[in-house]
Order: C-alpha cells, then sequence, then structure tokens
C-alpha cells in the first residue's frame, strides 16, 4: 500500500485479501483516527507466510477502543516543556550526551501499538533538505552531545536529497561522533536500501548505527536479510529492537528463532521493550513478570551476546530501566 496518511478505509484489495476482519477493523479506524497503513514489502510477507505474528503489528483491533487511565496519550511525555531541547520542536534530550532528532512524521507503516501514535498526529510535517536550522544550532552550540538519535516516525522515509543535506551539516559539528538511525527500514522497506542511499552514508564521517525495529522472525524475509547484509558490508554497527507484544512475540520460541537468526545476520539483540503504555495498545501489553520468565529461559537457550536488555522507560528517568527477572531462590531447580 502507498504511503496515505489519510487512510481510514479498507481499500477493495485488501478487503478481498482478510474479509473475516474488515468491518471491525473499519469501525476502529473512525473511532481511533489512526491510519491504516501497510508497506507493499510487508504486507506481501503477510500473504506469504500467513503469519498471524505480522498481520496483527499492523491490522486495527477492537482492543484499541479499550481505555485504561494508565494508559496516555503521550506515555513518555515527549510534549513536555522539558523534554524539548531549548524550545526547539523536533529536537528530544532525555539522556545525558545523546539527544533524539524527530526527522519526520511519516513512516513505511503505522504498527497499532506505536507510543507516538497520537504524537505524530498532532505534528504532521515532512522536511526538505533546509529543515532543522534551529535544531542544528542547538546541536553544535552544545559540546556535550556525542550522539544523535535519527527518529520520526521513520527517518529512512526521507529523500536521498534531504537524508544527505541532513548528514552534512550534522558532519559540520565537530563534537558529534556517532549518528544512529532508528527504523523499520528492512522489515518494511528494505529496497529503501539502494547503493545511492550506501554512497550517501559512507560520506559521513561519524560512526553509524542502526538499531532495526524487528519484532517476529517471520519479519526476516530474503530481500530484508539482503538489506541487512548491505548495511553490514558497509561498516555500519547493526542492532535490533523489538517490543514485547501479547500474541505476537510472547513466546520463548518465537524469540528465540528471532533472536538466533539475527545473530546469523550479524545483527545484535539490543533491546527487548516492555510496551509503553500508550492509549489504544492495552491489548498489546504483557506482563513484565511473563517477561522476565520469558528472558531467563532465553538465557538458558541463547549465548549471552543473543539475549537482548529487558528495559522499560519511565519519564524523567535518565536512562532506560532493566525490567527485574524473576527473584533468584538458590534451592529452586
Amino acid at each position: 500500500m502507498k504511503m496515505d496518511h489519510t487512510t481510514l478505509k479498507i481499500p477493495a484489495f485488501l478487503r478481498k485479501a482478510f474479509p473475516d476482519s474488515c468491518q471491525e477493523a473499519e469501525e476502529v479506524l473512525q473511532a481511533t483516527g489512526y491510519e491504516l497503513l501497510i508497506p507493499d514489502h510487508f504486507l506481501r510477507q503477510i500473504k506469504a507466510c500467513g503469519e498471524k505474528g505480522l498481520f496483527r503489528q499492523v491490522w486495527p483491533h477492537s482492543g484499541e477502543l479499550a481505555e485504561s487511565p494508565y494508559f496516555t496519550t503521550d506515555p513518555l511525555q515527549e510534549q513536555a516543556p522539558a523534554t524539548r531541547k531549548n524550545g526547539t520542536v523536533h529536537l528530544l534530550q532525555k539522556y545525558s550526551g545523546r539527544a533524539l532528532l524527530l526527522t519526520t512524521s511519516q513512516c513505511f507503516g503505522n504498527c497499532r501499538f506505536c507510543f507516538r501514535r497520537h504524537l505524530r498526529k498532532e505534528e504532521l510535517f515532512h522536511p526538505d533538505e533546509n529543515a532543522f536550522s534551529q535544531e542544528i544550532q542547538q546541536m553544535a552550540t552544545d559540546s556535550s552531545l556525542h550522539e544523535i538519535i535519527l527518529s520520526g516516525g521513520d527517518p529512512m522515509t526521507l529523500t536521498d536529497t534531504v537524508l544527505e543535506s541532513l548528514l552534512r551539516r550534522l558532519a559540520e559539528i565537530p563534537h558529534l561522533r556517532r549518528i544512529r538511525f532508528h527504523t523499520r527500514v528492512v522489515s518494511f522497506c528494505p529496497e529503501r536500501v539502494s547503493e545511492k542511499l550506501l554512497k550517501i552514508l559512507q560520506k559521513s564521517p561519524q560512526t553509524l548505527s542502526f538499531v532495526l525495529h524487528i519484532n517476529h522472525p517471520a519479519e526476516l524475509s530474503q530481500e530484508s536479510r539482503q538489506a541487512i547484509a548491505k548495511l553490514h558490508q558497509n561498516g555500519i554497527l547493526l542492532l535490533q529492537q523489538a517490543v514485547l507484544l501479547r500474541g505476537i512475540n510472547d513466546s520463548v520460541d518465537v524469540l528465540a528463532t528471532l533472536y538466533e537468526k539475527l545473530a546469523d545476520e550479524n545483527v545484535v539483540p539490543y533491546y527487548l521493550h516492555q510496551l509503553d503504555r500508550v492509549a489504544g495498545a492495552t491489548h498489546f501489553e504483557v506482563p513484565v513478570e511473563e517477561g522476565g520468565k520469558l528472558l531467563t529461559e532465553l538465557r538458558k537457550r541463547l549465548p549471552g551476546y543473543a539475549v537482548p536488555r529487558y528495559v522499560r522507560e519511565i519519564p524523567g528517568e535518565m536512562s532506560k530501566l532493566p525490567v527485574p527477572s524473576p527473584p533468584y531462590n538458590p534451592g529452586e531447580k
């Protein structure tokens, strides 16, 4: 499906492909206003493998209508003035030494559990090559910043022209040593990793890393693995993060398969996130006790380098916080 942020009805070809859940999905779209957006590659992968763990990530569900006082429209308080660096619109600073640039509101697809699903509606923007002047000026005047995280939306939806302009201006800031991309590109649009894109990335004097958001092993299609290989061959550090999601990856077998496959592709598991409590995602939450047990089992099955950190983000904290594992009982077999 082409990227379209006004899609609140189910297109005919999707009605034909998924007839059993279309009425429910359309009611959810109308009630929430959070658009249906499924990238072509991801849709092909759903059809090819029939994996519900992919389908549920992007298809509207009546659980989105459930309300809870603990689930809010801004769970990480990114709209708080203290988070917006010196009043800039798109530059956030929550942690020491690094800041996050919201590069675009555009994504390749709309994940139904996205913690910015409400913020993106409020801040639709599509930058050109002259964007972010105020934010870059703030970065340049703060010598404590050593790393910039490019997020959004998805920074890989930027055109080559805009991305090249942004990286060129970041290269002129001497104290910036690292640039990190947070992206779903290899799962949603692996063809975006083109030779032209790689040449743009190669020009950057800073160390580049990609944190690939991959929640399920079925996302690692042949095309996705090829995109990963291209990034790896160009010397880019590849990390992976996932969100622990009810009915999608809350299984030892699914997670172990995912992390084994990532290790085979030279991708280091980085974070397994406890779900950010965004309104509309209550049905995705896995209790932390269950998550802790999953991590305990993963450590029994996998080498340490293939086991991610299980973390949650709490507004106001200076870093992501580890989620405790079940208490250790020396007498337990």
